[in-house]
Parts: structure tokens; C-alpha cells; sequence
């Protein structure tokens, strides 16, 4: 059976951002919730900021920080791959790039058939 693919990824702007963030706030995590506005973007709090739970699943990591999505938003997400990018604009104010004047943003694609395939014999998240 093939690897399985990574369920997110970064695009090197991301990374850049991420690594910035680092620098000045510590540790990072991430969190995507299925919330309305601001709550379906990918929001970045220092490592312990943001409580997670049973309701939320571990995807991977990006630059070296868990990124996790609330368990209801992933059921809709899991045929997909996630990119984390960075565009200029105001995202959510509890997330730590908003004062650079910079959002993360997701962007997706659907997982081929062998990737679902591979995803699936690995088991949920």
C-alpha cells in the first residue's frame, strides 16, 4: 500500500509567516473550525492558547506546529487535501498574523483515488 499523503501542507509564504510568528510568540499552534466567519479560516494561537478536545482532530503539522480542525468541520473536508497559504488582508482578530496585516487561507484539492485509498487503510485521524 502507498504512503499515505500528508492531510495539510504550506506554501512557503505560509512558512515564512509561520517561522515570523515563532520568532516572536514561541511555540504555535493551529485550529480550523467549521464556525461561521472568521471560525472556517485557519486560526494561529500561541502553543496552549486554544484548548483542544474530543471534538478535534490532529490533521499534521506545518512548520513545525499541530494544525487540528473541530471533528465536524473534517467530516467534510477529510476527501481533501488542505493548503495553508498567506494573503494580505484582515483575518480573524484572535489570530496571531492579523496585526501584520496578513491572513492564512486554505485551499484545497480532492484526494485521488489512491491517496483516499491510502488515507483509508492508515485509519481516521
Amino acid at each position: 500500500m502507498p504512503t499515505p499523503p500528508p492531510r495539510v501542507l504550506a506554501t512557503p509564504a505560509a512558512l515564512d509567516l509561520i517561522a515570523v510568528l515563532h520568532r516572536r510568540h514561541g511555540p504555535l499552534m493551529f485550529h480550523q473550525s467549521g464556525g461561521c466567519c472568521d471560525g472556517s479560516a485557519p486560526m494561529c494561537y500561541a502553543l496552549g492558547d486554544f484548548i483542544t478536545g474530543d471534538s478535534d482532530v490532529l490533521l499534521g503539522q506545518i512548520g513545525g506546529c499541530p494544525f487540528y480542525m473541530g471533528r465536524a468541520q473534517f467530516e467534510y473536508w477529510r476527501h481533501t487535501q488542505l493548503t495553508i497559504d498567506v494573503v494580505p488582508g484582515r483575518g480573524g482578530m484572535f489570530s496571531l498574523e492579523g496585526a501584520d496585516g496578513l491572513r492564512f487561507l486554505t485551499r484545497s484539492r480532492v484526494f485521488t483515488d489512491a491517496e483516499a485509498a491510502a488515507l483509508d487503510a492508515q485509519g481516521d485521524p
